[in-house]
């Protein structure tokens, strides 16, 4: 019995001494296909929740680029025809230039700057 004992101490040591086996192209491979499938299941579930942010993203940039590209247009017409630009916003729309001011996208604010007579919509 102690023959058996001491064997089978040998025979434990001999296996944690063998340095690990690198794993093989297959198991990579494996590995590799569960990940895709992992996130490949995670990004289906989500999708639709992504592309309708994105969408929502996608259409406050365009809003926010037409309106600020319609005010600086109508900036720069008021210049020409007046030789200066407007104190304020409003008097774009008393001089006849626009019909109203454009509201901001949601959670963004039209910021005038009439020393360089320029518009910008930025982050609240």
């Amino acid at each position: 019995m102690a023959f058996a004992l001491v064997l089978a101490s040998i025979g434990c040591s001999d296996k944690a001494e063998k340095p690990a086996t690198p794993p093989t192209q297959q198991e990579k491979t494996r590995a590799m296909l569960n990940s895709i499938e992992k996130n490949t299941n995670d990004s289906v579930v989500s999708a639709p929740a992504g592309y309708l942010g994105a969408m929502v993203k996608s259409k406050q940039s365009a809003v926010k680029t037409i309106d600020v590209t319609a005010l600086n247009s109508a900036l720069e017409q008021f210049n020409v025809g007046e030789g200066r630009y407007p104190k304020d916003l409003d008097e774009l729309v008393t001089k006849g230039y626009i019909t109203k001011i454009p509201a901001a996208p949601i959670g963004m604010k039209i910021v005038y700057d009439a020393t360089a007579g320029t518009v910008k919509a930025v982050n609240e």
